[in-house]
């Protein structure tokens, strides 16, 4: 017979559309323990999507704590309950993609023996879900599963869980467990640290029969420069210049970004020697609580006479040589570099990272995330343009020991 499971889970928009998150609880049915917790940014949408994913994000966790979970999710939004329910129809095309794939998770949720069905409860009565999705329209992940770090969760006094309002420990922050060192996780075994990464990279528990030892990635791209405000090329060999005020705002929600997905597990930092990696990896190796190592191979491209133009001016002056950059991995610039060149030296750095096994972030550049990418799938210089790496943004790889690799995500921020 299935666990009984509450998800209380909400979305928020700042704007309709706006800055978006979610937040999600999932509590025991039987104490009201509190068993995980998530919460994701989501760039731009409507409050109605932010809602959705919630639910979806809230059945996935309760999912994996129990495929045949008996589950009650408590929503505080009348439409998104009454059309998860059947009863009100979906018009717009966004919620109705999502509506589908909440609709697979609870049929897989059935196929097992389990069920879901969907409540409204008055906003009062879903405190810690609406207070995690606004920790995530200010740009911040949360994963985190008591269950797995506490086997005792079920040992919580029974209560009365249709009125229930969720609050974490007095004088605590409800916030704690996602900042890795000195977090209440700092304590976390290496293999329930295992688990939580596993999960936050999106890859389930990680580990598989017969693939062996799993050494991860996390590729971080540096945040903005004067130059990169501007529009202008910055690569190796030039101008070099360190982060503008934006850019290091952008380090700082990168290194708690990080510091969350590791969860107080044991990486190592490297960077590449460009200043603006340097000082994002900086700040990320602080949060971290490690050394930084640098490794020049993971330097951005150099772009020879380049360094330091406009694109804007290059497509206006020089198109051809321009396209002829973008799409011909022979052609470098007067003192630059090839594509073929940067591929060959990040490939070597990136083979090294997943030699030394283990865990690595490593802070670098766009040109060198796509040229990882390019290398993990086989891409031509014209297919990797196509890859986005935003500033600040994460990028995360699994290689099993037989070899099997994994992208887990791609351009986080």
């Amino acid at each position: 017979m299935g666990r009984s499971l509450i998800v209380y889970a909400d979305g928020g928009s700042r704007g309709n559309p706006g800055v978006a998150g979610y937040g999600a609880v999932v509590l025991d049915g039987r104490s009201g323990a509190l068993l995980a917790e998530r919460a994701e940014p989501l760039g731009i949408a409507s409050n109605n999507v932010a809602e959705y994913s919630g639910v979806i994000a809230g059945l996935r966790a309760a999912a994996e704590i129990d495929p045949a979970a008996y589950i009650v999710a408590r929503l505080d939004s009348k439409l998104v309950v009454e059309q998860l329910s059947g009863r009100w129809k979906i018009k717009h095309p966004d919620m109705r993609r999502l509506a589908l794939v909440a609709r697979d998770v609870a049929q897989e949720i059935s196929a097992a023996g389990g069920s879901v069905t969907y409540e409204w409860v008055p906003r009062e009565e879903n405190t810690l879900a609406d207070r995690l999705s606004n920790v995530a329209m200010d740009g911040e992940t949360i994963t985190v599963d008591h269950w797995r770090a506490n086997a005792e969760a079920d040992a919580v006094p029974e209560r009365d869980n249709r009125n229930v309002l969720v609050h974490p420990p007095e004088g605590s922050d409800p916030r704690e467990s996602r900042d890795g060192p000195g977090g209440e996780d700092a304590e976390a075994t290496p293999e329930v640290q295992e688990v939580t990464v596993a999960q936050a990279m999106g890859t389930g528990v990680g580990t598989r029969p017969g693939r062996g030892a799993v050494t991860r990635l996390v590729l971080v791209r540096h945040g903005v420069t004067a130059f990169t405000e501007a529009g202008r090329l910055d690569g190796r060999g030039g101008y070099d210049p360190p982060l503008s005020e934006r850019g290091r705002a952008q380090a700082e929600q990168a290194a708690r970004s990080v510091a969350g997905l590791l969860n107080g597990a044991p990486a190592r930092l490297i960077t590449s020697s460009l200043a603006r990696a340097v000082q994002t990896g900086a700040v990320i190796a602080e949060a971290l609580g490690v050394e930084p190592e640098v490794d020049a191979d993971f330097d951005e491209q150099n772009f020879g006479d380049w360094d330091g133009a406009a694109i804007s001016d290059l497509i206006e002056t020089a198109p051809d040589d321009l396209l002829r950059f973008r799409h011909d991995p022979e052609y470098a610039r007067p003192g630059g570099e090839t594509h073929l060149q940067i591929q060959e030296r990040v490939s070597a750095a990136y083979e090294r990272v997943i030699a030394a096994g283990g865990t690595t972030v490593v802070v670098c550049h766009r040109k060198p995330i796509m040229c990882v990418m390019a290398h993990i799938l086989g891409l031509t210089p014209e297919a990797s343009w196509r890859l986005a790496a935003a500033p600040g943004s994460l990028h995360a790889i699994e290689v099993w020991q037989d070899g099997t690799t994994s992208i887990a995500f791609t351009n986080r921020t």
